[in-house]
């Protein structure tokens, strides 16, 4: 761990170790210390391995802090997360060929830009959108939500979170198909809370934005501003907040057995034998949480919670090698870990400097997309795995490493 001094605030960043650093950009130790310049901050702002610069506040930081909370630095992907199961299936049991089971897949989750639940969609129930209404598991008639768009109607409009349920989206959430260490087959999701969680945070941060000016405050990034904890918004912000992180379980959760459906039937089996209780984590979201003898609301905007015990995933890039990890507790990083590799540059810059012959190269050996499509997700545009994991030798303790053979990409 290196620091970092913003006026009386440390900025604690786990991007060092014996095998090398990992790089940090300049505008993402920019944006750390004006989060770090806030003046509800919690005793110092935790950077993981994976920092970057993000919109809003910077991915990988975890920021507590007491009597406000800053919209911006959930961000708008509420929830967004990580799902894994180990199968009883082994490496043996794959067809040399995985092009079916990626086609089944794709057939059975919706990806890319859906159509807001329209004709051609269909969730990953398996069922029309209009079916999938029914089965929300509570979460349609929850009593925050409920509250939310009385209070908020801009919120709901056109947002249809019930036909978003059970789809993965776009970017870097993906589906994969993994083997550890010992060839056991193992799935693995990554999305968050699709459209309404977008809705609910892009809605909030304007919010704060209105009440930074009236309250006459200024700020090096607009984007910080906050919602004090007095306020009735504080309390609208937080339940919804609540509300998306269910939901984005709650749809990671239908896709995993939508996928386990559709690559045990792509397989010929019956079942894949998944009886194990999966392993599910956020990454994008804001906790109340103890820390240092005081409560306090952790938001960890890519990050992992790594409490002791605690098992978690973190994800390399497109095709290339995973981790199950077992949270030591580190009470320097607020109990958190990266939630990956952490992009190394833009999106932009990654399809201005690679080409298609160079994403074919990297993901060789996996059964994917290898379409420009995708080119922007290639792994060269994400930083070293490996400095990373070593970076936060002291936060987490690998449990399985996976490497991944079918990849699904939004």
């Amino acid at each position: 761990m290196r620091v970092e001094m913003q006026g009386e605030t440390p900025i604690k960043l786990w991007t060092t170790s014996p095998q090398g650093d990992v790089p940090v950009e300049d505008a993402a130790l920019a944006q750390l210390r004006n989060i770090a310049s806030l003046p509800f901050v919690f005793r110092h702002v935790a950077a993981m391995p994976d920092v970057h610069l993000g919109m809003g506040a910077t991915v990988g930081s975890v920021i507590a802090t007491r009597g406000a909370i800053v919209p911006a630095a959930v961000g708008v992907d509420i929830g967004c997360g990580m799902e894994a199961v180990r199968t009883s299936l082994a490496a043996s049991d794959l067809p040399d060929s995985l092009a079916g089971a990626r086609s089944a897949i794709e057939e059975a989750v919706p990806h890319g830009r859906t159509h807001q639940g329209g004709p051609g969609d269909r969730g990953a129930w398996g069922e029309a959108p209009a079916a999938v209404a029914d089965r929300w598991g509570g979460l349609g008639d929850d009593a925050r939500y409920r509250r939310l768009v009385e209070r908020h109607p801009k919120v709901d409009r056109n947002a249809a979170p019930e036909k978003h349920l059970g789809t993965l989206g776009t970017g870097n959430h993906f589906i994969e198909l993994c083997l550890d260490e010992a060839d056991r087959v193992w799935l693995m999701l990554h999305s968050g809370s699709r459209g309404i969680g977008n809705r609910i945070g892009s809605y909030f941060i304007e919010r704060a934005k209105k009440e930074l000016e009236r309250s006459g405050h200024t700020l090096p990034d607009r984007d910080l501003a906050w919602l004090d904890e007095k306020s009735e918004l504080f309390e609208d912000y937080v339940s919804a907040v609540g509300w998306a992180q269910d939901y984005a379980a709650a749809n990671r959760a239908a896709m995993l057995r939508a996928v386990t459906g559709a690559v045990a039937e792509a397989l010929g089996r019956e079942s894949l034998g998944t009886g194990e209780e999966a392993i599910s984590c956020h990454h994008n979201y804001v906790a109340r949480e103890r820390h240092f003898g005081e409560d306090v609301l952790v938001t960890r905007k890519g990050a992992v919670d790594a409490s002791a015990g605690r098992l978690g995933i973190i994800p390399g890039s497109m095709g290339k090698r995973s981790y199950i990890v077992r949270g030591k507790g580190h009470p320097e990083s607020f109990h958190s870990c990266s939630h990956g590799a952490g992009r190394a540059m833009s999106r932009g810059e990654a399809r201005r400097r690679f080409t298609l012959a160079d994403l074919a190269r990297q993901t060789e050996g996996v059964e994917c997309r290898k379409d420009d499509g995708v080119l922007d997700e290639i792994p060269g545009a994400y930083k070293d795995l490996d400095l990373v994991m070593a970076a936060q030798a002291e936060l987490v303790d690998v449990v399985h490493t996976l490497r991944a053979v079918l990849t699904v990409k939004g």
